[in-house]
């Protein structure tokens, strides 16, 4: 989890890549860490950038979909910018416990914005965290939701097979975004 519009391409779309029930989600398992779930490291391989300097990848069928997405909303003045995408494991490694040094926080307050390193979805290359082209200023920020681009996206991501992946009150208890 890296922004404040984060979004998990849907699994029905990937066998590979299971989205956690709410129900499943409420308990804690071995497959479960401070409220994230376990997570595959996507193959570079099946990575393709999204974002102009190539810094920011997706798997090749969600980058498709998130290209069609921005399209999409860019013809409608929306401008879609992806902030972070695919991390590996060491990169997750970096913004979990980095930060958490940093700001000298508990493991737990940390895993509320950001998942440990094997827990994160952008380990999978289907979840992108995305802001607004727009109003720069609001990206990563609790104001990103009052902007065009939240709205476009809380309206029209769904056709695109992206869904929200920590809403307000999610039952994994990590901060919305």
């Amino acid at each position: 989890v890296g922004g404040w519009f984060a979004y998990q391409w849907l699994s029905r779309n990937v066998a590979s890549t299971p989205t956690p029930s709410p129900s499943v989600a409420a308990s804690p398992s071995p497959d479960q860490l401070l409220g994230h779930f376990a997570y595959d490291e996507a193959p570079e391989s099946e990575l393709e950038p999204v974002s102009d300097d190539g810094g920011i990848k997706l798997r090749s069928s969600a980058a498709k979909a998130f290209r069609e997405m921005a399209a999409a909303a860019a013809s409608e003045g929306i401008i879609l910018v992806p902030l972070s995408g695919f991390r590996s494991q060491v990169e997750q490694s970096s913004v979990y416990f980095g930060v958490k040094q940093e700001r000298a926080q508990t493991p737990e307050e940390r895993a509320q914005v950001s998942a440990p390193p094997g827990y994160s979805e952008h380990h999978t290359g289907y979840a992108i965290d995305i802001g607004d082209g727009n109003v720069p200023a609001t990206n990563l920020s609790p104001k990103f939701e009052e902007t065009l681009a939240f709205q476009w996206l809380a309206a029209n991501a769904i056709r695109f097979s992206f869904e929200m992946s920590f809403p307000k009150g999610n039952p994994q208890g990590v901060t919305y975004e």
